[in-house]
């Protein structure tokens, strides 16, 4: 995707602007596919009569021949037009939803973790997932029911008003009450799509702590009551969603109902018109017409409510995820500053009132690994969240003899490296999981991310597999201290935390080991417990 000064991730007209080449298409094929729509009544009513005709001895079967060939031709263009339309309406749409998640991706993890925890990994998978696809379906919707409906309502009408406009006007006084109810059931269907997106939203976070906290909950005795809250958060989901499927999907006939009321009218004033004796002088062909122009006109006006219903669906996904919405923050490449020694002095933490830890002193040299032991919950992954800064703490954490706390955090990014108990990649290669498919260079994101010449070090580079299917040494265990490092895959420790220096920054994990005594006979690991 090309970068446009001028383009606006807060506007949702600037989306459609950037993709003008697909909506051109759209608009030429749509054309040519709503013209040839007004063909099909016409075509039915010769058919018509020409099939009374052929009863009564004054046409032939040639004839009947003729018209449906051609009907067949025209038939045919219209759907390859229409084939076009939407093959270039969901490439509009595909562009749309890969620029949109890009946006808001790009923002969300340029936020810290202290807020994106405040809003919970529920929420935020909604907004990144459901929110911006069904912002996308009513973009798309609306653009293609411009041609699909607006278009054909206005061919339709004319054609309907040339046949006899008074009867035209009477069989039309029932459409706009279709519109009136949907405009009117606005508000309601807002309401159900919001409450549904919130319920979702808490779904997700309580299936998401359901999954890592499981075996936790079961140490201290709170499966149940947690069960319990689960079961809650799915009912409600369950209840949101079918109220909400309710509002979308019941009253789309209804509007279709009310608009096909004018039918009583075109059976009656052009039955009429065939004897002679209404507004007009039919034969059958124009009855024919007049009636299956009428009841594709309504079919399409029903879709209008229908859109409507769409379009305010995405009203409220888009209000959720405008705040998301705009220009990242272009970050410069991470300074990363030269090996220095890391000091703690009388480090302590709390969460509120109740200590972590207190009283942490130790001093890291470079090329040192020291390794963090404890029983469950003693504060060895928040020890090392510590380094990150996210929470205020006590006492001292100094590398270089530079207080981390006073650091900005571009500069504690360049200085810290933290790897969490579970971290998450594909098994592709290290250019695929940074660039998603996206054709750009590697290594800009690399260096801001100060992954750069720890890349470069590998042996395939860029192209090294990683993930749960790739293996990698690192520079910072020398050959026989450990064999394979899963890049960042699981480690075999139980909730160790580990520091370590490298020759271009300090690395802090939170890591995953399975024997603990078989890992004290590494050589060169200092152990403190």
């Amino acid at each position: 995707m090309k970068k446009d000064k001028s383009f606006r991730p807060d506007r949702v007209l600037s989306y459609f602007r950037v993709e003008w080449f697909p909506l051109l298409l759209v608009t030429l094929s749509g054309l040519v596919y709503n013209i040839g729509l007004l063909a099909a009544p016409w075509f039915e009513g010769r058919l018509a009569q020409c099939l009374a005709d052929i009863l009564g001895g004054n046409e032939t079967a040639a004839q009947m021949a003729l018209l449906v060939l051609a009907y067949i031709a025209v038939t045919l263009l219209v759907q390859a037009a229409r084939f076009i339309k939407r093959f270039y309406v969901r490439r509009f749409a595909n562009n749309i939803n890969r620029r949109m998640k890009g946006i808001l991706y790009a923002n969300l993890v340029r936020q810290s973790r202290a807020t994106l925890e405040k809003e919970g990994a529920g929420e935020l998978m909604t907004k990144a997932i459901a929110d911006v696809d069904d912002c996308v379906e009513g973009m798309r919707k609306f653009t293609t029911e411009v041609f699909d409906t607006g278009v054909a309502l206005a061919g339709y009408a004319v054609m309907l008003l040339v046949y006899d406009w008074r009867l035209a006007i009477l069989g039309l006084l029932f459409t706009p009450v279709s519109y009136v109810c949907a405009a009117g059931m606005k508000k309601p269907v807002q309401r159900a799509g919001a409450a549904y997106k919130k319920a979702a939203g808490a779904l997700s976070s309580a299936t998401l702590d359901r999954a890592r906290n499981a075996v936790t909950y079961r140490i201290y005795g709170c499966e149940e009551a947690r069960m319990e809250k689960y079961e809650e958060a799915l009912s409600l989901s369950e209840k949101t969603a079918v109220r909400n499927n309710v509002w979308q999907s019941a009253l789309p006939p209804l509007y279709l109902a009310a608009s096909e009321a004018g039918t009583l009218f075109i059976l009656w004033f052009g039955a009429k018109n065939v004897l002679g004796t209404g507004w007009s002088s039919w034969d059958i062909a124009a009855f024919t017409t007049f009636l299956s122009c009428f009841t594709k006109l309504v079919v399409k006006s029903s879709k209008v409510a229908k859109l409507f219903n769409a379009v305010q669906k995405a009203e409220v996904s888009w209000k959720r995820i405008r705040p998301l919405m705009k220009t990242p923050e272009q970050l410069d490449a991470l300074q990363i500053p030269a090996a220095q020694d890391v000091t703690l002095k009388e480090l302590a933490f709390s969460y509120g009132e109740e200590p972590v830890f207190s009283g942490l002193s130790l001093t890291a040299h470079p090329g040192d690994i020291i390794g963090i032991t404890g029983p469950v919950a003693c504060g060895k992954s928040t020890l090392g969240r510590v380094f990150l800064c996210e929470a205020p703490y006590q006492g001292s954490v100094c590398f270089g003899g530079r207080e981390l706390s006073t650091l900005t955090p571009r500069q504690i990014a360049a200085t810290v490296g933290y790897l969490g108990h579970d971290p998450e990649l594909s098994a592709d290669t290290v250019q695929n999981n940074v660039l998603c498919g996206s054709e750009q260079d590697t290594m800009p994101w690399l260096a801001a991310a100060a992954l750069k010449e720890e890349v470069l070090a590998m042996e395939k580079g860029t192209e090294t597999v990683i993930g749960r299917g790739g293996s990698w040494v690192p520079p910072a265990f020398p050959a026989g201290r450990h064999s394979v490092w899963h890049w960042p895959g699981r480690w075999p420790i139980p909730a160790q935390c580990w520091c370590w220096m490298t020759p271009s920054r300090l690395w802090i994990a939170a890591l995953r080991m399975r024997s603990l005594p078989s890992c004290r006979r590494m050589p060169g690991i200092r152990w403190c417990s």
